[in-house]
């Protein structure tokens, strides 16, 4: 596959990307190099190799949930600026 200015400035437009002429030259010549390397991948033969789902061997590495204790909804409002009983009160935001 050839890439020529036409492919780069299709590939800009999708990104909604600018460059440069100086970029664009250097773009070129990047994505020629990336494009030689998939080509010379395709050439191994894979027959028989099971694509690779997992990096590990590790099924489960998170931890167990545990239940801990929580503040009381006092303690979580003393230091709010602007509450009453139960709820901190915010500048209103959305206007109709």
């Amino acid at each position: 596959m050839e890439v020529n200015d036409e492919l780069v400035d299709k590939l800009a437009n999708l990104a909604r990307l600018r460059f440069e002429p100086a970029e664009k030259a250097d773009i070129k010549k990047d994505l020629q190099k990336m494009i030689s390397f998939i080509e010379k991948l395709n050439e191994l033969d894979t027959t028989g190799v099971q694509p690779l789902l997992f990096m590990t061997d590790e099924v489960n590495v998170l931890r167990e949930d545990e239940v801990k204790g929580s503040i009381t909804r006092e303690e979580g409002l003393l230091n709010a600026p602007l509450k009453d009983e139960q709820f901190f009160k915010v500048p209103k935001v959305i206007r109709k």
